[in-house]
């Protein structure tokens, strides 16, 4: 279930984010929820279990694509 809020922020600082997350092919909305989950992970501490440590940071990276398939000696450098 979401949940609306209401932020307040100056107006140039909305429209720098909104730019910045449409060159990342993303929303501002979709770019809190990321930092929202970041933040919650971040103050949690040791009681997050390894399943909810993966599940976080699958979240926090879901934002990255690679663009291509690395060759078999790329993945193997050093």
């Amino acid at each position: 279930m979401l949940k609306k809020i209401t932020l307040n922020a100056e107006e140039e600082l909305i429209q720098n984010a909104i730019l910045i997350a449409q060159h990342q092919q993303t929303t501002l909305e979709a770019k809190f929820q990321q930092w929202l989950n970041r933040y919650i992970y971040q103050n949690r501490g040791v009681e997050n279990s390894s399943v909810e440590n993966y599940t976080n940071l699958m979240q926090m990276l879901s934002h990255v694509q690679v663009g291509r398939t690395f060759t078999r000696d790329e993945l193997n450098e050093r």
